[in-house]
């Protein structure tokens, strides 16, 4: 049974066999699995020990049957049973022993890919996470991952078994009887072109099925999260999502007792032929031993033969597309750890003056990269990559923030102020001019030293769907709880964490979403402070705020922006007011500077911008 669902597994592929692999893709995996070489050299040494088994047996039985026949000793039958109990029981423990080496090797590799590609992942730029599909990154590390290791255990490991087989069956079966191993080849094809034949519709309904699942999968990852639910109910439309999901579910359906009524008659078809060719075998054979040409064991031991025979044959007759299959999942690997990372740390980083530090754009020119620079077509699930690119966002940008100076950025939405904010922590790095800390380039400083100085707060800052006490610690592993509380009681959150049950291990949910937007909010400056970074960005942290939350969350700021040097972004005229400097940046250039009562007096776009966006909330802030 499993041998012939191997084989309408290897016809199924056939349909899509790749056509190609790219040049140096075999030595690239010889060179990742180099680690691994001395356990691979033993599991093919056991593999070939067990098909040397596997023909051994059937001519043992043999024996046993010629002894019977001819009237031989008790002790004869006896040795020759317990020699066949014994090639079992090392058969047995030699399967254990090939299969601990072979989840040994698949497992290790299964390791290092999938670390080698998190780590390289991790190192790529922001860009490259805003327009590639987690899904099919996450791919990348599941199915295409585990194709890869296919090649070194399931393919590699039947290639050398079912050569070895084959060889060694039909020298045996030769030698037997050349007769009957002609005819036991003649009837090959009748037993490969079902395979054929069938496997291309099972790949048809496969790809289809395949196809369907995914859209599946689509549906309910988007319904399924907090926002996606929330649109489901306020549009009232449960009854045509589960219509659409139940449709789509039915077709898996259909597909499902259809490839199971075909795999059922592949089976039958195959285990009928099976039976012929043992039935001419039996046949030819057993006329042969009844004319005096060959013993009775003979045949015996050629029928067992048979399977030894047809097995391997019917294998390796797919055994291309098995390999090319196992090694395009290395390529898609690999095209993925040859994505070059944009952003790369100077092997003699320098160090950051302690004390406060400033920040300063000189004469900063920025364009974000094209797509082809850090994406995948694959990736991103598309035919081409998009050109767009190059076009130039920031046009000689030059401003200083002076240790514990507060810097703010307004303007008009896509003006540049997030680019300009992006540049600080080295999410991007300049075309030209450069962005300094204390006077040292970004580019110049090690990533741990920039991290550690340059602490982010935007608008969506994201929590992970774990406990209130990781998140914070997220920022600094070394936190105990009492530095955890204090964060909590600067962020103003801390009554409530007491509040909840489980306390700093209450579980936030998905992107924080069981708090509210203010408490996700004052979490996320929680996370700030236990930083203690000495520069800090806001992203507009309180843009989507209502009054309340913004009061609890501003509070929090004020606390969180003390002594440190701030870049804010923000709409908000409390934040503004309070900043030494506001920079006013327009179509990718500061069009004004000065204090705020500098600017409006200066009548220009900040003046503009106050009237018709902060007036109403100038009563309040004067």
């Amino acid at each position: 049974m499993d041998n012939t669902w191997s084989l309408l597994n290897g016809a199924m592929k056939a349909r899509d066999a790749p056509r190609g692999l790219r040049r140096g893709t075999v030595r690239r995996v010889a060179r990742f699995a180099r680690p691994h070489w001395r356990r691979l050299g033993f599991f093919l040494v056991l593999t070939v020990v067990g098909a040397v088994l596997a023909v051994s047996t059937p001519l043992l039985a043999g024996r046993v049957v010629n002894a019977i026949v001819a009237g031989g000793a008790v002790a004869t039958v006896v040795w020759l049973a317990l020699a066949i109990a014994g090639l079992a029981i090392a058969d047995a423990a030699l399967g254990l022993a090939e299969r601990w080496q072979s989840a040994r090797i698949g497992e290790g590799l299964i390791y290092d890919l999938r670390r080698a590609v998190y780590e390289h992942v991790q190192r790529m730029p922001i860009a490259f996470f805003t327009r590639t599909r987690t899904g099919a990154l996450v791919s990348r590390l599941n199915n295409d991952v585990i194709g890869a290791q296919r090649t070194f255990t399931a393919t590699l490991s039947g290639l050398v078994t079912n050569v070895i087989q084959l060889v060694l069956s039909l020298a045996v079966m030769l030698t037997l009887s050349w007769q009957v191993t002609l005819l036991a080849l003649v009837l090959l094809p009748v037993f490969v072109l079902p395979a054929r034949r069938i496997g291309r519709r099972m790949a048809d309904l496969q790809r289809e099925s395949a196809e369907v699942n995914a859209s599946m999968t689509t549906q309910m990852t988007e319904r399924f999260s907090a926002p996606g639910a929330t649109l489901v109910k306020l549009f009232g439309r449960p009854r045509v999502e589960a219509d659409e999901f139940g449709a789509r579910a039915g077709r898996v359906r259909d597909i499902g007792v259809r490839t199971a009524m075909l795999t059922r008659w592949f089976m039958t078809s195959l285990t009928l032929v099976s039976a012929l060719a043992q039935a001419l075998v039996y046949g030819l054979g057993g006329w042969l031993a009844l004319r005096g040409e060959i013993a009775a064991g003979t045949v015996v031991a050629l029928a067992l033969l048979l399977t030894r025979l047809y097995t391997p044959l019917t294998a390796l007759a797919n055994v291309r597309v098995d390999v090319m299959t196992a090694l395009v999942s290395f390529e898609r690997v690999f095209e993925v750890l040859d994505l070059e990372p944009m952003i790369r740390e100077r092997p003699d980083p320098r160090a950051l003056p302690s004390g406060g530090v400033s920040v300063e754009f000189s004469d900063v020119r920025f364009s974000y990269p094209s797509a082809e620079r850090f994406s995948l077509a694959s990736l991103e699930e598309v035919s081409t990559l998009d050109s767009r690119g190059g076009e130039e966002v920031l046009h000689g940008v030059s401003f200083r923030a002076e240790p514990g100076q507060m810097v703010a950025l307004v303007g008009s939405s896509g003006a540049g102020k997030s680019t300009i904010a992006s540049l600080v922590p080295r999410l991007y790095d300049v075309d030209s001019g450069s962005v300094r800390l204390s006077g040292v380039d970004v580019r110049d400083l090690s990533f741990e030293t920039l991290r550690r100085t340059v602490g982010v707060v935007t608008q969506d800052g994201h929590l992970f769907h774990d406990t209130i006490r990781a998140n914070l610690a997220y920022a600094a592993p070394e936190a105990g709880d009492a530095e955890i509380w204090h964060a909590l009681e600067r962020a103003r959150l801390a009554e409530l964490v007491r509040s909840l049950p489980d306390g700093l291990d209450t579980v936030i949910g998905e992107r924080g979403y069981r708090l509210s937007g203010g408490e996700r909010q004052r979490l996320t400056i929680a996370r700030l402070l236990l930083a203690q970074p000495r520069v800090v960005v806001l992203d507009e942290a309180t843009a989507h705020l209502d009054s309340e939350s913004e009061a609890a969350v501003g509070e929090a700021l004020t606390d969180a922006l003390a002594g440190r040097t701030a870049l804010v972004i923000a709409h908000r005229l409390s934040t503004i007011r309070a900043a030494e400097q506001i920079l006013v940046v327009e179509e990718g250039r500061v069009v004004e500077q000065g204090t705020h009562e500098q600017l409006l007096a200066a009548g220009g776009r900040y003046a503009e911008l106050y009237r018709t966006q902060f007036s109403e909330q100038a009563p309040s802030a004067a």
